[in-house]
């Protein structure tokens, strides 16, 4: 198992079958560098087009269409001290009575204090003067080359991954993507320095990272992005309207429970329907996101 360093030096912004920046074996780890959603880099100088331009893709080797490639999430740091939201909130998330009074859409800076481990808005409005959110850093868009030779916009979402800015996808989490080219081909960028849930201004707190991940490939077949943390699964559904994306995310936990944990459709139906939870990843983008999400001690109480 080796660790690679890699500094790009161009970006995409479609996730597709373009030729690999690196091949990396099955257990390898990778740190790497990632620009803003803008296309900023650590230096704040402009340098790939929006939106959410992506670093990769990386090969790995020994994955097939069919495998699952799982992405652990080892490390995400900022590489600069200020990021950028707007305002107001979106029209997806309104009232349409409240869009009359919708404000004029404004960029904010925020500062990132990774020494207080805290970020805070440079110019802060009235009632925020003493806000200062914790950083939670997490992936905005990543994900593997979707089938049938597709290119699909880092604006958007699919089976394959891509912009689903779900918090979850933080330091200590393996995501798991259905895998359809030779290779994966695997893409990361938009990282988010904070974010609530949703996406709802149409941005988290956007800066430039390092993140460090780690491949490993699985002999098996999904349909969905999955993935773990210490505390819980979760499934992806990435569609619009809403409520197609929660039934792909609530058919991939079904199939999950079926093949790892020997529960047909009825006893899945008993557990899901009582503790089960939902997030809502992105309500934003093209396609939203929405995960399906169940604590693993359920699993290991039955």
């Amino acid at each position: 198992m080796t660790t690679h360093r890699f500094r790009p030096t161009r970006y995409f912004n479609a996730i597709g079958t373009a030729d690999p920046v690196l091949r990396v074996a099955d257990g390898d780890t990778v740190v790497t560098d990632t620009i803003d959603a803008s296309g900023l880099d650590a230096r704040e100088v402009a340098v790939a087009p929006r939106p959410n331009p992506m670093t990769g893709p990386f090969f790995i080797e020994g994955a097939q269409p069919g495998d699952t490639l799982a992405v652990r999430i080892d490390r995400l740091t900022p590489s600069r001290a200020t990021g950028w939201t707007y305002s107001p909130l979106a029209l997806t998330v309104l009232d349409p009575a409240a869009i009359i009074d919708r404000p004029p859409s404004q960029r904010a800076v925020w500062v990132i204090d990774r020494d207080a481990g805290t970020v805070r808005l440079q110019d802060p409005v009235r009632g925020l003067e003493d806000f200062a959110p914790p950083i939670q850093p997490m992936i905005g868009c990543f994900g593997v080359a979707p089938a049938g030779g597709q290119a699909l916009s880092t604006a958007t979402s699919g089976p394959n991954g891509g912009n689903m800015d779900y918090r979850l996808f933080a330091p200590g989490t393996t995501a798991w993507f259905p895998v359809s080219v030779p290779g994966a081909l695997f893409y990361l960028g938009d990282g988010h320095a904070c974010q609530g849930d949703g996406e709802i201004v149409g941005t988290g707190i956007e800066t430039s990272f390092e993140m460090e991940v780690t491949f490993r490939v699985l002999k098996r077949t999904i349909a969905w992005p999955r993935g773990e943390t210490a505390e819980d699964i979760f499934t992806i559904g990435n569609a619009r309207p809403l409520d197609q994306a929660l039934q792909h995310a609530t058919t991939e936990m079904m199939r999950w429970l079926g093949e790892d944990h020997g529960l047909d459709a009825r006893a899945a139906s008993h557990l899901m329907g009582q503790v089960v939870r939902y997030d809502v990843g992105n309500v934003f983008n093209p396609a939203y996101t929405v995960a399906c999400r169940i604590a693993k001690s359920w699993l290991t109480r039955r």
